[in-house]
């Protein structure tokens, strides 16, 4: 029961820092694309742009979550969690696309210049977007953390992504106000482009290796053997395999006992072991096997701590 209602809290807080995202996105595209109107600057629209695309990064979080919190059924065993990874993967994929966006904008607006109208107007919008978009994104990213959820994650260095080019947007106007020079938030831009292309591949590359069953983190693969080790009756282990699929660790291994051992003994120390695993690890599913010490008292080589 405790970890049924600790998976139920998890779930709740990954929704509620979805719904959350959504909502500030919606209000950010709509302020900026006003603000573009009521200025007539263009890099205003262009983040206004970026904006939207984080609409739909907010809402694949939010839908992906959702899907994810979706209890095993007939054909999913093992759950729904691997939409997140997918999630996740498919928001680094529009991030590359809003680089590619930024960087095309920018060039053509090398092509054809033009004044920026009403800046000072432009400077409180995008003060504005820097700051709130940083405290949210950082909200968000901790919560994709603590819940193991990668499409928050993900969603939450879309946020914060935000909050830099707000910033690159930001110091391009103040250099424009100062010098005249227009076209100075073009290399702003083509700059941040750079950066959020490196991230996009660091993105990427962590829903791949979720989606491709890689094995938890050292940290916890050093845990489980120390649980292991430390139960009474052990005389050792192997095969142990890990993955986990959106914010659950899945967990199996073979523990050897003592030969004289019978069912009912050997069975308690499964049963209790898998629990311990489960808590420690929550949310977690672990799985036991049991095998008898070989007659000659030689065993497998345990996993390295």
């Amino acid at each position: 029961m405790p970890v049924i209602a600790e998976t139920g809290a998890l779930e709740l807080r990954k929704q509620r820092a979805a719904s959350l995202s959504v909502g500030y996105n919606v209000v950010a595209t709509v302020v900026k694309l006003i603000g573009a109107g009521l200025t007539g600057s263009v890099s205003l629209l262009s983040e206004a742009a970026h904006s939207a695309t984080d609409i739909v990064a907010s809402l694949l979080a939010f839908f992906s979550v959702r899907a994810a919190a979706a209890p095993p059924d007939e054909e999913h065993p093992y759950g729904h969690g691997k939409i997140e990874s997918v999630a996740g993967l498919a928001e680094s994929i529009l991030l590359v696309l809003i680089v590619a966006y930024i960087v095309i904008e920018s060039v053509g607006r090398f092509a054809k210049p033009a004044p920026l109208p009403n800046v000072d107007l432009g400077l409180g919008i995008m003060a504005a977007s820097a700051v709130t978009s940083f405290i949210i994104g950082k909200y968000v990213q901790k919560v994709g953390v603590e819940t193991r959820s990668m499409a928050l994650q993900s969603n939450g260095q879309h946020l914060l992504v935000d909050c830099w080019t707000s910033v690159g947007v930001l110091v391009a106007l103040v250099v424009v106000k100062v010098t005249g020079v227009a076209q100075a938030d073009n290399w702003f831009a083509i700059l941040f482009a750079g950066w959020m292309g490196f991230s996009a591949v660091q993105l990427s590359h962590k829903a791949y290796q979720d989606l491709i069953d890689r094995r938890v983190e050292d940290e916890e693969i050093a845990l489980i053997s120390k649980l292991i080790r430390e139960t009474p009756g052990v005389v050792g282990f192997h095969q142990l395999r890990t993955r986990h699929s959106g914010a659950t660790h899945y967990i199996d291994v073979h523990v050897v006992v003592p030969r004289t051992w019978n069912v009912v003994e050997a069975h308690d120390l499964a049963d209790g072991l898998e629990k311990q695993i489960e808590q420690a690890l929550a949310p977690a599913v672990a799985v036991i096997h049991i095998d008898p010490e070989p007659e000659d008292g030689l065993c497998d080589e345990n996993p390295p701590d």
